[in-house]
């Protein structure tokens, strides 16, 4: 009797003991499982802090490229006679001088480059036609300062109420255009201050589509800049206008009063101002070898000085910096390592060109910093921002662009080998420990 208990007693502690094997194996498996995953999350850290818009940096990184370029411009004692005035590298964005460049100026004509900005945004947008007829009201027609000659219930045809804005200065064709598009002047010059907000121009303010006098209208050197920067580059047809010496409608011929288009030093653009408030304007830009820069001249005392000055720049530009295509648009780098994805790589291109103005013989200071995450997890969409290239100056960096995924990457059906490993393990415990449960002696009955 003795012999029987004891003998169920063992059974019993047999049974118990298997039953923790079992219940440890199971944890370690579990265990093992969880801490697998978090050796290989979803998303990497890496990826994380590198996908950031390159919008959201723009404006700090450009204040501080223009700080820095103005330092080591070797100016020389540069001077132009002018109130305020500002030269840009129009490829770069970066400020290769300034002169007051913030002081609070009433624009004249320059406020017709906002209004022609609106007109070809809306016939890209298919909203208006060049061909397309617009009646001339008599607010067009009775408009003061300079004037293409339209007359009260003409129908004139857009592309020509274009070039009578930006060959002839015309306040009427900009009144015309401006209710055709929106109903009213008022409503247009609306959408000018609305557009003006989102181009980044912090310091103007526009009251009408011409540029005529008022004492809420103004801007400055270094807004207009950025708006004929920004122009050009959204709209590069719109210098095949500017860069027309004459126009004539109606029997009267006018001729441009940017006098540098007629010099051949690669000048195309832009557009000249005058009201007695604010003094003769010029903004000038020109294209030489690859290079393109902007030139803002406001408040010149008389009309001769206006071009000169502006040319006195455009030069010291040209003759001064190189601006570098460092990284193109589309270029490739990598591969980096993808992990639990139908490909085990994957290429990531640049998103946009980055180019760099730099100072004339130090253009081999320049270069260029891939930084790429170590590997990523799929799933991956094509156009993901999954890494960055930074370019350097001598050293320090100027600008980053980021590196997009190429293609689009599924995630794969079959787990990692860690858990792969772990899963059999378990299920192969799990089979030993059934497979002995079955065919352990069954313990004698007692009597």
């Amino acid at each position: 009797m003795n012999e029987n208990v004891l003998k169920i007693l063992g059974d019993e502690m047999k049974i118990r003991f298997l039953k923790v094997i079992w219940f440890s194996l199971l944890i370690f498996f579990l265990f093992f499982t969880f801490q697998t995953h978090s050796i290989f999350p979803k998303t990497i850290r890496s990826t994380k802090t590198i996908k950031v818009p390159y919008k959201a940096k723009i404006s700090k990184k450009d204040e501080s490229l223009k700080k820095t370029l103005t330092q080591q411009s070797p100016t020389g004692g540069l001077y132009c006679d002018a109130k305020s005035a500002v030269l840009m590298d129009a490829l770069t964005g970066q400020i290769l001088y300034e002169q007051d460049t913030h002081l609070k100026i009433p624009p004249a004509s320059f406020a017709k480059i906002l209004t022609l900005y609106l007109i070809f945004d809306a016939i890209r947008a298919g909203q208006l036609k060049m061909d397309e007829m617009v009646t001339v009201s008599e607010k067009a027609w009775r408009t003061q300062g300079s004037k293409m000659f339209i007359k009260v219930g003409d129908r004139v045809k857009v592309e020509d109420l274009i070039k009578g804005i930006a060959i002839a200065s015309g306040n009427d064709a900009c009144i015309a255009l401006a209710e055709h598009l929106s109903g009213s002047e008022e409503v247009f010059v609306s959408k000018m201050n609305e557009k003006a907000r989102l181009l980044g121009l912090k310091e103007s303010q526009f009251k009408n589509s011409h540029g005529m006098p008022d004492e809420e209208q103004y801007t400055t050197a270094m807004d207009m800049a950025l708006l004929a920067k920004r122009y050009i580059e959204d709209h590069p047809e719109s210098l095949s206008f500017h860069s027309q010496t004459e126009f004539e409608y109606n029997g009267i011929r006018q001729g441009n009063r940017n006098t540098l288009l007629q010099k051949n030093i690669g000048v195309d653009g832009l557009k000249t101002g005058h009201i007695e408030e604010s003094g003769y304007h010029l903004i000038a830009t020109a294209k030489r070898d690859g290079q393109r820069m902007i030139a803002v001249v406001m408040g010149c005392d008389r009309v001769r000085k206006r071009a000169p000055e502006a040319e006195k720049l455009l030069e010291y530009g040209f003759k001064n910096f190189s601006t570098l295509e460092v990284v193109k648009k589309g270029a490739t780098f990598g591969p980096v390592k993808v992990k639990r994805g139908k490909v085990k790589e994957i290429f990531l291109t640049a998103e946009e060109d980055g180019r760099v103005t730099v100072t004339k013989g130090k253009e081999s200071f320049v270069s260029t910093v891939p930084q790429l995450p170590p590997f990523i997890t799929a799933p991956i969409q094509k156009g993901q921002a999954l890494g960055k290239v930074l370019i350097q100056n001598e050293g320090k960096g100027v600008k980053e662009i980021n590196l997009l995924a190429f293609s689009n990457v599924e995630k794969s059906l079959i787990p990692p080998w860690p858990v792969l490993v772990g899963i059999l393990l378990g299920l192969a415990i799990v089979v030993f420990l059934g497979s002995w449960w079955f065919r352990r002696p069954k313990p004698k009955p007692i009597r």
